[in-house]
């Protein structure tokens, strides 16, 4: 439960665990995603999101819209993926280039920067580190999520990205912010931004950076 009331309920869809192009075109594929939406219909939910950053950019800006566009067909009700995410929440706290620290292989890495530049959005430095699964990812402890995050800045980035839902960035937000000295994004946090700008009730919190007090921001100005 977050604050406002607002629920967030997840539904696991299950491939293989590899950071690797083939395995998350299937990861991704739009049947599996929505067998999940089947299952989240019983909450009556104000919109789906695949919070999925490689699973979704792996198929390039066309394939990754028409994938939203058969999970909202699917569940009845807008859909986005956490790679659209990111671009939306780019936008919206004004970056124009960006940092990427990514815990991806290179080959997939490089299609998040390919996914970003579709958008206009400039990726100055890319930084890519080899760890090949998502349970992998979800084992590194505070000090390397940190050091990931904080330590492949770039003075020309207006803002720091932080892909792979895996990675355990949400509660460490604010403290990047603090160490760097500018916006971070990370996965997480845009995709429940992304389901509460879709919901049409954006969730003010003190807790998640920039892009949440720049959305409060935005409400105190209607």
């Amino acid at each position: 439960m977050l604050g406002g009331g607002h629920t967030l309920r997840v539904e696991h869809t299950y491939g293989e665990d590899l950071h690797a192009i083939e395995e998350l075109l299937d990861l991704g594929n739009p049947s599996r995603l929505a067998e999940g939406a089947g299952r989240l219909a019983a909450y009556s939910p104000a919109a789906v999101i695949w919070a999925c950053t490689s699973g979704s950019f792996v198929y390039g800006w066309e394939g990754a819209t028409e994938q939203a566009a058969k999970l909202a067909e699917a569940a009845g009700v807008p859909a986005s993926s956490t790679s659209f995410a990111f671009v939306r929440a780019t936008q919206a706290i004004g970056a124009r280039k960006v940092a990427v620290a990514a815990s991806y292989p290179k080959p997939v890495a490089d299609r998040f920067v390919d996914f970003l530049a579709a958008a206009g959005i400039e990726v100055v430095r890319m930084s890519s580190h080899g760890i090949q699964t998502a349970a992998e990812v979800g084992t590194l402890p505070v000090d390397a999520v940190l050091e990931l995050a904080a330590g492949n800045d770039h003075p020309d980035a207006d803002a720091v990205l932080v892909p792979d839902t895996a990675m355990r960035t949400v509660a460490l937000v604010d403290t990047i912010e603090k160490r760097i000295g500018k916006p971070v994004l990370t996965a997480n946090q845009v995709t429940i931004w992304e389901a509460l700008r879709l919901s049409g009730e954006p969730l003010v919190h003190s807790g998640l950076g920039t892009l949440f007090r720049a959305a409060a921001s935005a409400g105190q100005g209607r």
